[in-house]
């Protein structure tokens, strides 16, 4: 048995990482083993190994904060779903590892013909997506939204919902090769950022009135996103993926109205209701189920591959997600 253990925080992320045995673990009352099958390496986890992300588990931890599971023992009095059955691991469990123990009444239950891989993404990504695009502005079939990191895994899964729901996207990237994916996924409008995105964006959209925008970057582009947005329209940040502060100009807010929120999935999950927090994860697992939410997968690695496969989930320009998938 392995798993990804880390015992200080720091920068390159791979180095403070490292794969190591340990023994099967004895069950006590009410727990169960679950053979992990699939765990994705998100930037949250990224920088939760470097030490900049907003909630940093004690030292010594194990990597991973999602993934999918088959329960593969019974402990004493465990309840909850029998052996075999797939199942979601709980949040921030450690789950970059070939196994690990959960309470069983504590495990949802998933579709068994489901495709794990895709499963093993649903509790951050596309839970994200989904809120952000129904939590701030309520929007109609025919509306218009803008984003930017539309490539990302959260803009991939943003536009399917989107288009479901016949609402239209404008999606904003940062290289031209990113364009061709976007498009792949049913983004109606796709751009390359630039100084003139205002411009181009009335141009494509002919002059569509934007009102909700989603940045994941940050820095200037915020401000470019806030200048494509309709008067009164409200801007979400969600990330930060060029290292610097949102940067706006203050006449956006005094003379055009705009707001600007804020959005944290961690803080969602620690407010919400269980009863919330379960039929959100349902609902997504019947759209992946179904095969109508799909994120590209870049690569695969095994769990004593780990800082080979952390580097290359820190690496910019990839074309889809990394996941650890143990070796059974």
């Amino acid at each position: 048995m392995l798993r990804a253990q880390y015992e200080k925080r720091g920068k390159p992320p791979q180095d403070v990482i490292r794969a190591v045995e340990f023994a099967k673990p004895v069950l006590q009352q009410g727990q169960v083993l679950v053979e992990v099958l699939a765990s994705p390496i998100n930037p949250s986890d990224v920088l939760t190994l470097t030490g900049e992300y907003g909630l940093l588990p004690p030292l010594p931890a194990i990597g991973g904060n999602e993934g999918v599971g088959r329960v593969a023992e019974l402990g004493p009095g465990a309840a909850g779903p029998p052996v075999g059955q797939l199942v979601l691991l709980p949040p921030q469990s450690g789950t970059w590892s070939t196994h690990l123990v959960a309470e069983g009444k504590a495990l949802l239950p998933l579709p068994n013909d489901a495709d794990p891989l895709q499963l093993a993404m649903m509790t951050v990504n596309p839970p994200t997506a989904l809120l952000l695009l129904r939590e701030f502005v309520e929007l109609k079939p025919g509306d218009w939204v803008i984003q930017n990191a539309a490539n990302s895994a959260v803009g991939t899964y943003l536009v399917q919902l989107a288009r479901a729901r016949g609402i239209h996207t404008v999606n904003i990237v940062r290289r031209p090769e990113a364009v061709d994916g976007v498009r792949e996924a049913g983004g109606d409008i796709v751009l390359v950022d630039g100084p003139d995105l205002a411009k181009r964006v009335a141009e494509a959209s002919s002059g569509a009135a934007i009102r909700l925008g989603i940045d994941a970057v940050a820095g200037e582009a915020i401000e470019r996103l806030a200048e494509c947005l309709a008067p009164g329209g409200v801007l979400v940040n969600y990330g930060r993926m060029s290292a610097q502060p949102c940067i706006i100009q203050p006449s956006a807010f005094i003379f055009r109205d705009l707001t600007l929120r804020g959005f944290w999935l961690a803080l969602w999950y620690r407010q919400a209701t269980p009863e919330q927090r379960v039929q959100l994860l349902t609902e997504v697992a019947q759209l992946i189920a179904s095969g109508k939410l799909r994120a590209r997968v870049q690569a695969t690695y095994d769990v004593s591959e780990i800082r080979e496969a952390v580097a290359a989930a820190a690496a910019g320009e990839r074309d889809g997600k990394i996941l650890v998938v143990p070796r059974h």
